[in-house]
Formats: structure tokens, C-alpha cells, sequence
């Protein structure tokens, strides 16, 4: 009876060093993320009463400017329902700031951990993507507070009033404002517009990666805009107003990433022309 080869044993060895070495690379980047994460929520909580005085300004501002036109908006000021309330305000605000601060390490991290799938080219825009992501990540927030913010504030406190009729009832309508409620409130919108501002880079990676074509995304287009209202009904408050404000600008980005998408898909598309051009241009040994 023939005797069966011997199957090599380093084809499983290896197998299993890279998955070893895989599962101890997302620890490494877990590692550093996390002490990031410490470090930024650490600076944060020393800071967070200023941290949300300044998120407050955006609304304390506008009721400021609408509080003389309209008396039943009263003095501004917040309220907290429970004695621990105000510390985990602080602890919240603190948690997400610290997040906000570490984000570029973060992302930076991230494509340390994708980076040994692609080429060495490629792999020399790491610090590039953590900086371009980082700033993408807040100008998304800095768009929120200083147009998205103080505009559904204006919108939402208008509801307040002292002459409420139905019937001959009057009823008057008096904003109290909890200091919790409202950190939900526009932690929801920050961090929304800082995720879909990351849409354009998004698409960029997939358009490289031949993921995605401006051919497909423009197909694409007419449910990208119902897409945008569902993704903006998810991540803001629920009215209108919010998520118009972020529908809008969630279109236009899709739309200018499509436009980012043509420039690269054309470019790979002359160099895979390139190359096929000059494999053709070889001589054919073979034939006489």
C-alpha cells in the first residue's frame, strides 16, 4: 500500500502565525486607541464645566436674542431633576470630548490595523488619513455648532408662549431646560454631522480600493437622497428641522464624492490602459 505524503506542516504553521500575529496587531492598536481615548477624557474632565458652558453658548445666545420678543421664554438657565445628574453630565461630556480629542489617534490606529493589506504605496497616507479624517471629523461638528445649533435652538424655543388659545383656553407654553437633556441633545447633532462630514474620504478609500465606480454612485443617487433622510431620522433629534439640516448637507456630500470618484476611477482607468498597452508592446519571443 502506497504510503500517503506527508502533508507540509508549515503551510498550517504559517496559517497559524498569521492569524496569531493578526489578533495581536488589533491588540497593539486596541492598546494605543484606548490610552488616547484615557488621555482625552482625563484633560476633558478637568475641563468639562467650561467644556459645557461652551456647548450651552449656542442656545443660551439665541434665547438671549429671542428672550425680549418673546416673555415666555423667562431668564435662561438649566435645571437637574436628580442630585447625581450634574456629575454625570460632567462625566458624559467629558467621555464624548475625549473622544473628539483622541479621534485623530483613533483613525490613525485604524489604518495601522488595515494597512498591511495594501501596498507599501498606499500605506504611506496613513498619517494623511488620520489627519484628513480628524479634520473632516470636525469641521463636520464646527458646521453644527455654529449654523446647525443656534438655527434648531431658534426654531424649537419659538414654541414657547404665554397665549396658547383653544377654545376659549389659554394655555401657556415655558421652556425647562435640563442640563442632561440638552447635552443628549446636541451631542446627538455634533457627532451626526462630524460622521456624515467623513462621506466624501469614505467613498475616496472605496473608489481606490475599486469598491465603488462614479458610474455606480451616480445609479445610486436617487436612493442616496432617501438614504440621507433615514440616516439624518437616526442621528438627530426627532424634528424636522434637524434633520433637514443634515439631509441637506448628507446630498451634497454624496454628490461631491461622486465628483472625487470620477478623478479616480478615470486615473485608474489610464493607468490599467497604460498597462495594457505596454504588455502588448512586448515581443513575442515565441514567434518566429
Amino acid at each position: 500500500m502506497a504510503e500517503t505524503p506527508p502533508q507540509p506542516a508549515n503551510d498550517l504553521d504559517e496559517g497559524r502565525m498569521a492569524f496569531t500575529e493578526h489578533i495581536r496587531e488589533l491588540r497593539e492598536r486596541l492598546r494605543y486607541a484606548v490610552m488616547a481615548l484615557a488621555a482625552g477624557f482625563a484633560v476633558s474632565l478637568k475641563f468639562s464645566e467650561e467644556i459645557f458652558v461652551i456647548l450651552a453658548k449656542p442656545l443660551l445666545e439665541t434665547w438671549k436674542t429671542l428672550q425680549p420678543k418673546n416673555e415666555a421664554l423667562g431668564e435662561s438657565s438649566f435645571y437637574f431633576g436628580g442630585l447625581i445628574d450634574p456629575f454625570w453630565t460632567y462625566f458624559s461630556l467629558a467621555f464624548w470630548a475625549g473622544i473628539f480629542l483622541s479621534s485623530p489617534v483613533i483613525f490613525y490606529q485604524l489604518w495601522k490595523f488595515i494597512a498591511p493589506g495594501l501596498y507599501k504605496k498606499e500605506r504611506r497616507w496613513g498619517i494623511l488619513f488620520a489627519v484628513v479624517s480628524a479634520v473632516l471629523f470636525a469641521g463636520g461638528a464646527l458646521f453644527c455648532y455654529t449654523m446647525v445649533l443656534p438655527a434648531v435652538c431658534e426654531f424649537l424655543l419659538n414654541y414657547a408662549t404665554d397665549s396658547l388659545s383653544v377654545g376659549g383656553t389659554e394655555v401657556g407654553l415655558r421652556p425647562l431646560l435640563g442640563m442632561r437633556e440638552y447635552l443628549n441633545f446636541a451631542k446627538k447633532l455634533l457627532i451626526g454631522f462630524g460622521l456624515i462630514f467623513e462621506l466624501p474620504l469614505v467613498i475616496m478609500v472605496m473608489a481606490f480600493a475599486g469598491i465603488v465606480t462614479h458610474r455606480s454612485l451616480w445609479k445610486f443617487n436617487r436612493w442616496a437622497v432617501l438614504l440621507s433622510f433615514l440616516v439624518a431620522a437616526m442621528l438627530t433629534p426627532p424634528d424636522i428641522y434637524s434633520q433637514l439640516f443634515m439631509a441637506g448637507p448628507l446630498v451634497i456630500l454624496y454628490n461631491i464624492s461622486i465628483i472625487l470618484a470620477f478623478f479616480i476611477t478615470k486615473a485608474k482607468e489610464r493607468k490599467a490602459r497604460k498597462l495594457d498597452e505596454s504588455g502588448n508592446d512586448e515581443p513575442d519571443n515565441g514567434k518566429p
